[in-house]
């Protein structure tokens, strides 16, 4: 199993530079996890598109479709939301040095795999990527000239 950010997940389905790498990593797991917060995020990633007119909203229309058909057949494996995964987000972020740039969001993800039991996370933000060892996880970036990052 692995843990995407929704930066990834946005690339299992926009013809966005070098999403093919993504999906061909995507196509190797078994499943592919990410907090349920993603799903917000990647809705708001296609309409971004939609309004800088890479896609038409039919277009939109047909990729939330299929998003939806591989989170109902289980393709993506959503973690919860709760107070605990908050809490322990926030005490963590506390703990960071000042001059980390995180934000909120990232951090949550970065907590939502580590407390979930995973030991990398699937990103190419630059932010996360630095981050990720103050989670406990390694981050990879298969969008990078080599990977590990």
């Amino acid at each position: 199993m692995m843990y995407f950010d929704a930066a990834y997940i946005a690339k299992c389905y926009l013809n966005e530079p070098h999403a093919d790498r993504v999906r061909k990593l995507a196509y190797t797991a078994s499943e592919l996890s990410s907090c349920e917060l993603a799903k917000i995020e990647f809705l708001s990633v296609v309409r971004h598109h939609v309004r800088e007119h890479r896609l038409t909203h039919e277009e939109a229309g047909q990729i939330f479709q299929k998003f939806e058909e591989h989170t109902e057949t289980g393709l993506w494996q959503w973690l919860p939301v709760t107070m605990d995964l908050i809490t322990a987000t926030a005490a963590r972020m506390k703990q960071l040095p000042d001059a980390l740039i995180l934000r909120t969001l990232d951090a949550l993800h970065l907590t939502c795999a580590q407390r979930n039991g995973f030991h990398e996370i699937f990103t190419n933000d630059r932010n996360m990527l630095m981050a990720a060892g103050y989670f406990d996880l390694e981050a990879r970036n298969v969008l990078a000239s080599h990977s590990p990052s």
